[in-house]
């Protein structure tokens, strides 16, 4: 009888696939997973924890928080990218391409629902009341990620410096969102790998609480699967597969269409993005609403701030916010094909370049996870780009309250610097109100984001019924 526990964790280790768990189980838990993620990435990753972690018991504490941690290095969203590792570890490849695609499901359709109603109804006194006060509950967890985000990165005087030469960049000066990231990185790779106190970093959003769930008491155990192996030859093998899913459809796009046509610059555009996407959504929404208001005209400032509220209110990554992006810049210029038809293929390729690159960074690189652990000078650089962040999402807040508090932004030049500069007496107080209700909602009595947005969005449609 001795032998048999060792039996079965021998045959657990050369299967890679002995812990039991139905695949058809672990697709209803994943769909549930993508039904309550909501809250942005902590209240994801919490989520996630309490289901696969506390109550179905499938994987320890240990091997969730490495895989976290692996996947705050990448670019994109780390929610979802842990939900793709996880899924890839328990029933491989079709695991990993089921979690993660059910991951962004539902808000990929919430959003193409909600987009459809904002250019047909858009100028009906209801929607336009919704979506004024959902601005004004998005300054204020825009600023409420600052002050969070902030508290967490910014430890000591060499993450405050960064932090502030960050803003300073972008802010005054108008550096490319991805040279800061890059800059950030390569300083605190160097830092950590000179073993500099000041660039060591702690776990991230943090898993939830409860009692510890050991690797080797959970479904999958503690050794490590056959196929989560480092095998160059599945590398080279699932590289081909999804760079030729990511790019060949660029290439089409551009060898048919041109460089100037709206799909091809939506393409090439979102895969740059899906490139850079370091520091989590906000980050990188600084960079997407500058390029695609002022570079491309896509859409108008105030229209940024409706679409984040959008991915705000949806389930799924925050980031599926640059799907309205793409919705409306196809919209606008959809040349021979219906509107709404050229809307909903913009929608759908945004989404389609920005997230296959996030099953290829952890099908080419979960396998290599266990050369990360520990590793000083990754963690260093983490570190760096999180205070990097700090700063960009500091702009992203001013760059929001100057267009949502008042009704007149002009540029301005200031000191040979080109500032947009708010003309005071188109101060919008109403929405000056709302915007100090939900900051106190928010810092003040810590109110959950789904009530503030719900308050908010009634708050602003009993306004514009009550003109």
């Amino acid at each position: 009888m001795s032998d048999v526990p060792e039996k079965v964790a021998t045959e657990r280790t050369a299967a890679g696939h002995g812990h039991g768990i139905p695949f058809a189980e672990a697709v209803r838990v994943w769909a549930r997973v993508a039904a309550l993620s909501f809250g942005g990435p902590a209240g994801q990753i919490a989520v996630m924890h309490r289901i696969l972690v506390e109550e179905k018991r499938w994987i320890g504490e240990n091997r969730f928080l490495h895989a976290l941690n692996y996947c705050m290095l990448l670019p994109g969203p780390e929610a979802q990218q842990l939900a793709v590792y996880i899924g890839w570890l328990l029933h491989r490849t079709k695991g990993g391409l089921v979690a993660g695609t059910l991951f962004i499901l539902p808000g990929f359709l919430s959003i193409l629902a909600l987009s459809y109603v904002y250019v047909i109804y858009g100028n009906a006194p209801v929607v336009e009341g919704l979506f004024f006060g959902l601005k004004a509950a998005v300054l204020a967890i825009v600023l409420h990620a600052v002050q969070r985000i902030g508290k967490r990165a910014l430890k000591n005087n060499v993450m405050l410096a960064i932090a502030a030469t960050s803003f300073v960049a972008i802010f005054f000066f108008g550096a490319p969102f991805p040279l800061i990231i890059l800059a950030a990185g390569i300083i605190g790779y160097l830092g950590g790998r000179a073993g500099l106190v000041a660039f060591k970093v702690g776990g991230g959003h943090g898993a939830g609480s409860g009692q510890i769930l050991s690797d080797a008491d959970s479904a999958l155990g503690e050794g490590v699967p056959t196929h989560a192996r480092p095998d160059i030859g599945w590398s080279v093998r699932v590289s081909a597969v999804f760079l030729a899913l990511w790019l060949v459809p660029i290439v089409v796009l551009v060898a048919a269409l041109g460089w100037d046509n709206v799909f091809s610059r939506i393409a090439l555009f979102f895969s740059q993005m899906a490139v850079v996407t370091f520091g989590g959504a906000y980050a990188v929404l600084a960079y997407v609403a500058q390029q695609a208001v002022e570079t491309y005209g896509w859409l108008e400032p105030g229209e940024m701030l409706d679409g984040l509220g959008m991915a705000e209110t949806t389930p799924g990554p925050l980031i599926m916010v640059v799907q309205f992006v793409g919705f409306l810049g196809a919209y606008r210029e959809a040349g021979g094909l219906n509107p709404l038809m050229a809307a909903t293929l913009g929608a759908v390729l945004t989404t389609w370049v920005t997230f296959v690159p996030c099953f290829l960074w952890i099908f080419l690189g979960a396998p290599f996870i266990e050369r990360l652990r520990g590793n000083a000078a990754l963690s260093g650089a983490l570190s760096a780009i999180t205070a990097a962040v700090v700063g960009v999402i500091l702009n992203l807040a001013i760059w929001f309250a100057l267009h949502v508090l008042f009704r007149t932004v002009v540029e301005t030049s200031v000191f040979g610097l080109v500032l947009d500069v708010p003309i005071l007496a188109s101060a919008d107080w109403a929405a000056i109100g709302m915007t100090a209700a939900a900051m106190l909602a928010l810092f003040r009595f810590a109110m959950p984001i789904g009530w503030v947005l719900a308050g908010a969005a009634a708050g602003g449609l009993l306004l514009r019924l009550v003109q």
